[in-house]
């Protein structure tokens, strides 16, 4: 009797709580950082070689090159790599990246602009 309690114990003990899954899960999400960069994209050999290159550095989830904006959308976690290293290595594969700005992306912009702020003519 005393062998099957010590087991039953034991596979309790083996086995993580459910609810620091859930704890680390939640900050896993909140670590990602998705970025929009400008690229000088000529072809799709050039889509081609960052999504061989860029794609297995540390960190990256998400990769999507646009060859008609000339655009790479980057997802990466931020407890791994950030953002000056994702960039040294576009330069490593001579790909030169810079970070798009948004603009007005802030609501509070948006609504100044549109509540009649501009001078009478």
């Amino acid at each position: 009797m005393k062998k099957y309690l010590f087991i039953i114990i034991c596979l309790l003990f083996s086995f993580p709580f459910q609810g620091e899954g859930r704890e680390r899960g939640s900050k896993r999400s909140n670590s990602r950082q998705t970025v929009v960069l400008s690229c000088d994209l000529h072809c799709q050999g050039c889509c081609d070689k960052i999504m061989k290159n860029i794609a297995f550095e540390k960190g990256v989830k998400d990769l999507v090159c646009d060859l008609d904006t000339k655009t790479v959308t980057l997802t990466y976690d931020t407890t791994k790599t950030n953002l000056p290293t994702l960039l040294k290595a576009f330069e490593k594969i001579h790909k030169p990246a810079k970070p798009i700005q948004k603009e007005a992306s802030d609501p509070k912009t948006e609504s100044d602009a549109n509540s009649g702020a501009s001078t009478p003519d």
